[in-house]
């Protein structure tokens, strides 16, 4: 398939709620299409922002890394502005209730699913251990991997909270992510990019400190 999509970053900021605490964060919200369609990948904190950003393009889906507030408290309303469909894993849905009670996403997303927009293929790797139904998106023509809260620059994401589990998540970075190409951009939902050859060598590293 011809790569012919581009990709764009817009930081937002908000909260992030879990086990009764409140933390202030900034999300990097993904944008993945060309002049006519994109997909967003986690709608956090402004719908407004977002919607902007996509502009006059069709919005062709709204797909989530995981149901954590802080990555899913503006889809319902970005949905609603521009008619995309919200895509979740199913085993995220308790998590998604906790920030959206009233209103179901619209669909689930299941491993090895492919998600096409603009001539671009992206690959839906589930990789829990960050919450267990956390997933990453792989596009392997622009040579990038979309990685929310599973995988960031200098380790894995948090484990210490509810529905999280270390052993789980360095299995999903070790099996689904550390077998990309080396050269392979990796995304994350927070902070700066990194690549999959610059992470691969600290694996032992993270298991042995144990976060």
């Amino acid at each position: 398939m011809t790569t012919t999509a581009r990709i764009e970053r817009v930081v937002t900021a908000g909260t992030f709620s879990l086990d009764g605490g409140t933390w202030d964060v900034e999300n990097n919200v993904w944008i993945v299409g060309d002049d006519r369609e994109v997909v967003v990948i986690d709608a956090a904190h402004d719908a407004d922002a977002i919607a902007e950003a996509v502009g006059d393009r069709r919005l062709t889906a709204i797909v989530c890394t995981h149901a954590h507030n802080d990555h899913v408290n503006a889809a319902p309303a970005l949905a609603e502005a521009t008619g995309a469909r919200v895509l979740l894993h199913l085993d995220d849905r308790l998590l998604w209730k906790q920030t959206h009670p009233e209103r179901d996403p619209d669909g689930y997303l299941s491993d090895n699913q492919r998600i096409d927009v603009a001539g671009t293929e992206l690959r839906v790797l589930h990789t829990p251990g960050h919450t267990p139904g956390s997933i990453c998106l792989y596009a392997p023509g622009p040579g990038v991997v979309f990685t929310g809260d599973t995988l960031f620059a200098g380790g894995p994401g948090a484990t210490g909270r509810s529905y999280s589990d270390f052993p789980t998540i360095i299995r999903s970075i070790r099996d689904r992510l550390l077998t990309l190409p080396v050269a392979t951009r990796v995304h994350t939902g927070h902070g700066e990019d990194t690549t999959i050859g610059a992470e691969a060598p600290c694996l032992d590293e993270w298991i042995a400190r144990g976060h």
